[in-house]
């Protein structure tokens, strides 16, 4: 297959946007992916979201969004957003992708850690989110080796319904690394469905979304 000249130039400038010096940012000094994926996801600004209207403190969650998992007995199953919230303190954390850096080196990692400490503060459930399919997300806790009797749940949205319904979509699809429509990272604690902490990161970075700043909100 033959490429015209223009074509190979756009590509050569493209490519070259990565292994230039990162622009300072507020977080560029917590994003610990190698150099493409640091500019690609803790760069991504909330212009990239294309979020036409975002979750905020007070809003309700969308009680009968689904979000599905494999259970114990490696049976998938799924639940809606008011079996989780409804009279309870709910915590929902979102990661960019399953099994990418900072999702599985600190974000996840950090709310199993920091789980029975947020169970001792009110929190009933804590759950974690991406838009990966069950399967990936299955794969994914097993590469980490969270028990079954883990007190984060892995939710899959694989089809974006809950991330849609609170406006935080990050869209990748221009990126050369095939991430398309994923979601912002962010934390956020429930009250009976309602929200009442939002830690909303920009893209993926990871700066106010960990475990220890929700302890801090409880």
């Amino acid at each position: 297959m033959a490429f015209s000249a223009s074509t190979v130039a756009s590509s050569v400038r493209f490519l070259s946007s990565f292994t230039s010096t990162p622009p300072r940012s507020v977080f560029a000094s917590k994003c610990k992916y190698p150099i493409s994926l640091n500019r690609i996801l803790c760069n991504a600004s909330s212009s990239t979201a294309k979020a036409i209207s975002t979750v905020s403190v007070g809003d309700k969650l969308p009680e009968n969004v689904s979000l599905s998992y494999f259970d114990a007995s490696d049976e998938i199953q799924s639940v809606t957003v008011s079996e989780l919230t409804k009279g309870k303190k709910a915590i929902f954390f979102a990661v960019p992708g399953a099994f990418t850096p900072t999702c599985s080196q600190k974000h996840l990692p950090g709310f199993i850690g920091k789980a029975g400490e947020l169970i001792s503060k009110g929190v009933d459930t804590i759950a974690c989110v991406s838009v990966n399919d069950a399967f990936v997300m299955k794969a994914w806790k097993k590469d980490l080796k969270i028990d079954d009797d883990s007190k984060v749940m892995l939710l899959s949205d694989g089809n974006l319904e809950f991330t849609k319904a609170l406006g935080v979509e990050l869209d990748l699809t221009d990126k050369p690394v095939g991430l398309g429509i994923r979601s912002r990272r962010y934390a956020l604690l429930a009250d009976d469905g309602v929200v009442t902490v939002l830690n909303l990161e920009e893209g993926g970075a990871f700066n106010v979304s960990s475990a220890e700043d929700m302890l801090k909100s409880l």
